[in-house]
């Protein structure tokens, strides 16, 4: 007796798990046919999806082809830029042609997932922040271990809003590759508190800031020391936060620190312009 429409299951569909993914924060690439010449199994607009961790959904080809396709998603997952790139194909990627040379094709690979801010802390630097990022298309996630400020009503521009213990929220982002990371909290307690469970996490986040001074930064610096934290992960916070532009209001300095997160992921880490 066949299926009636209802109980038939529909395959998974590309842009519906690109919407899944963004509502989510994880990170995917999306490979998609440009030029398909010659003899090749993929054909132009033929797409594939790729997430972080390696699995896909939908198809340009298969073959070894589809397998370096998916090193360089990879590589743009990382980078957060994307490229293109043309495969020759030959005979192990035909096997039933006969032909030691098969065609070529072009394939650009895009991230789809916009960056994941998260703010330790939802206070009135965070406010500021959450509008400037949400213009810049950044999904943001707001954390405070008080009710009040981690309102979804306060931070209506952002994506989600969490409330808890600092050390069990912080703990839920790790490993936070594709994550920026900014503590703002309202004292020097919780700023220790969430970087100490960050470290203890082993999270190690695309980007990882501090707000406050760096006479903050050093007091900071040797109780993570004294706790065992390595000098590696202490190097990793950034202290003063963004752009130097002389920001003293909330305002000023949430254009400061999103203009430091555009940079990195537009120009690089270390500021100069990448290659694409």
């Amino acid at each position: 007796m066949a299926k009636s429409p209802a109980n038939r299951r529909r395959a998974p569909d590309v842009f519906e798990e690109v919407i899944r993914l963004r509502e989510r924060g994880q990170p995917a690439a999306l490979c998609t046919v440009l030029i398909a010449q010659g003899s090749t199994p993929g054909k132009e607009t033929m797409r594939m999806l790729v997430r972080e961790d390696g699995t896909i959904l939908g198809s340009v080809g298969g073959g070894c082809v589809e397998a370096e396709v998916i090193e360089m998603a990879l590589e743009v997952i990382a980078a957060d830029r994307p490229e293109s790139r043309s495969f020759t194909l030959n005979r192990k990627d035909l096997p039933e042609s006969g032909l030691i040379c098969g065609g070529q094709v072009t394939i650009l690979a895009e991230p789809v997932v916009p960056p994941v801010l998260v703010l330790f802390g939802g206070g009135h630097v965070a406010e500021a922040i959450c509008r400037v990022a949400c213009e810049c298309e950044l999904r943001i996630e707001v954390c405070d271990d008080r009710a009040e400020y981690a309102d979804p009503e306060r931070h209506a521009l952002a994506d989600a809003c969490h409330c808890g213990p600092w050390a069990e929220m912080a703990t839920q982002f790790a490993p936070a590759l594709h994550h920026d990371l900014v503590v703002a909290t309202r004292g020097h307690r919780d700023d220790f508190e969430i970087l100490l469970a960050l470290a203890r996490a082993d999270c190690r986040p695309r980007s990882l800031g501090l707000l406050g001074s760096r006479a903050k930064r050093a007091t900071l610096d040797r109780m993570l020391a004294d706790e065992g934290v390595s000098e590696e992960f202490r190097a990793r916070i950034e202290t003063p936060i963004g752009l130097p532009i002389g920001s003293r209001t909330a305002g000023e300095i949430a254009v400061s620190v999103v203009a430091g997160l555009i940079r990195r992921r537009r120009l690089g880490g270390n500021g100069d312009p990448a290659s694409v």
